[in-house]
């Protein structure tokens, strides 16, 4: 591609993709002189790793020769995939696996593989056009649908996410009651940790703390080996579907699929992506991170339903929150069972209340323009940091309003979720499908068939949602 074809993309708002500029000049061009090319222009490369995909001379590799797997880089890229699959397990998506659970026991089990590949699905498609494009979801949305179609996406999105971190705050003062700490004393100590850790100025300091944090959902596991379940009958249940046509079960079926895929799900995995300068050569590594990150989700949802489900099967009890769930173990398990459940909400709501400010600032600010980042100041950009400012503190009083109607918030945070997440799955997949965009990287007509699916499954089941809604259930 030409310089001068690459300005007239830019002027029209188009995207190349990271590898464009580097192809050879047309036969019409007049190369100054017969001389090969020299190793200096090889190294004149975007930022990030260089494209490996045919060795630059004969003498420095086999033509056909592939790089080889390092352990050690896949240790190195580990972190987006991790952070954005884990953040998603949070004190909504306890507590609707703790309903689950609660509600028909190991019956919705084999709902969980289903939604490992699904989120697989969505998770590497995101990374991988950060890794090719080097730019955010937002950015890339701006540029091929226009700014008005991004103000409306990025409207939303900042509605839901503003919910959605408002119960994670509540899943903390859920979690600390459990311990005795009031929520007065809870939610401010953590949204003050929230916002300065956002704000701390380095985004490998970040990724540090929230791997550190997601270490505590090792909780649930223990907790689930405590309850001492039927192994044998939860795996079979786990492979052998059991579908009831109950509205309660449709109700929580459509639950799971936006719980286990949120559209802010979609933006962090490519920022995260985007944030550690990962490029085209790294895609396979980051696939790696990206299906153990599904992997561990998947795995934590899976005891979450298996404790639960061992022994709140059958009692009546509806969960409304996990503290409930927390505190409906300790007389059947014991008072370990209820310190590890409340232990694993309060990291969990922590987890994702560390992620949603940021990754809708940087969104928001992306699709207009704006200087967005850990690493940039308010003096540098003033509209990233009063975004997030005002989510966590917006976030952190709401919950300590008396009598604030909580459930109300996380359902009507769903509903707006039911209707982004379809329209963004349209968007990324016409995006990851585009040749321009994203060269020999795009998607193959197998993955492009499965994303189609998915978005239609979940299109299927956000009507059923609202349905269910109108008929009271």
């Amino acid at each position: 591609m030409t310089p001068r074809k690459e300005e007239r993309l830019r002027r029209v708002g188009g995207t190349a993709w990271r590898g464009a500029s580097q192809k050879p000049e047309r036969v019409g061009h007049k190369a100054p002189a017969p001389k090969r090319p020299a190793e200096p222009a090889v190294k004149k490369r975007p930022a990030g790793p260089a494209l490996r995909t045919r060795p630059q001379t004969v003498d420095q590799a086999e033509p056909h020769a592939k790089p080889r797997m390092r352990w050690s880089m896949v240790l190195a890229a580990m972190g987006p995939g991790l952070i954005a699959a884990l953040a998603g397990t949070d004190a909504g998506g306890i507590a609707t696996y703790s309903n689950a659970g609660a509600m028909f026991g190991f019956g919705l089990l084999w709902t969980v593989p289903v939604m490992c590949f699904l989120l697989v699905v969505v998770q590497e498609t995101a990374a991988r056009m950060g890794c090719v494009t080097g730019k955010g979801f937002a950015s890339l949305i701006r540029e091929q649908f226009g700014v008005r179609w991004s103000a409306v996406a990025m409207l939303s999105l900042l509605v839901s996410n503003t919910m959605v971190t408002l119960s994670e705050f509540a899943g903390v003062a859920s979690g600390m009651s459990l311990f005795g700490v009031p929520p007065y004393v809870s939610v401010p100590v953590a949204a003050i940790a929230v916002w300065l850790l956002t704000m701390s100025g380095s985004y490998k300091r970040i990724e540090k703390v929230l791997l550190a944090i997601s270490c505590i959902f090792v909780a649930y596991v223990i907790a689930g080996v405590m309850v001492g379940p039927d192994w044998g009958e939860a795996l079979v249940d786990t492979f052998v579907p059991q579908v009831q046509m109950s509205p309660e079960y449709l109700s929580l079926l459509v639950a799971l699929t936006g719980t286990t895929i949120a559209p802010w799900m979609i933006f962090l995995a490519q920022s995260n992506v985007v944030d550690k300068n990962v490029g085209t050569e790294e895609i396979p590594y980051q696939r790696i991170d990206t299906c153990t990150g599904a992997v561990l989700a998947s795995v934590i949802s899976w005891f979450i339903i298996l404790a639960t489900g061992a022994t709140l099967a059958g009692s009546g009890l509806v969960v409304d929150d996990a503290a409930t769930a927390a505190s409906a173990l300790a007389p059947i398990v014991g008072d370990y069972a209820e310190a590890l459940f409340g232990l694993g909400l309060v990291g969990a709501s922590l987890l994702a209340a560390c992620v949603l400010p940021g990754i809708t600032a940087s969104a928001i600010c992306e699709a207009f323009g704006w200087e967005h980042g850990a690493d940039h100041g308010w003096s540098e950009a003033p509209i990233y940091c009063g975004i997030v400012t005002a989510v966590i503190v917006l976030s952190a009083v709401v919950v300590l309003v008396p009598n604030v109607d909580l459930f109300g918030v996380m359902m009507a945070a769903q509903v707006v979720n039911g209707v982004l997440l379809p329209v963004l799955m349209v968007y990324m997949v016409k995006i990851a499908s585009d040749k321009r965009v994203m060269g020999p990287y795009r998607n193959g007509r197998v993955w492009t068939g499965v994303t189609w699916v998915t978005i239609v499954l979940i299109v299927i089941l956000t009507l059923i949602m609202f349905a269910l809604q109108l008929m009271g259930y």
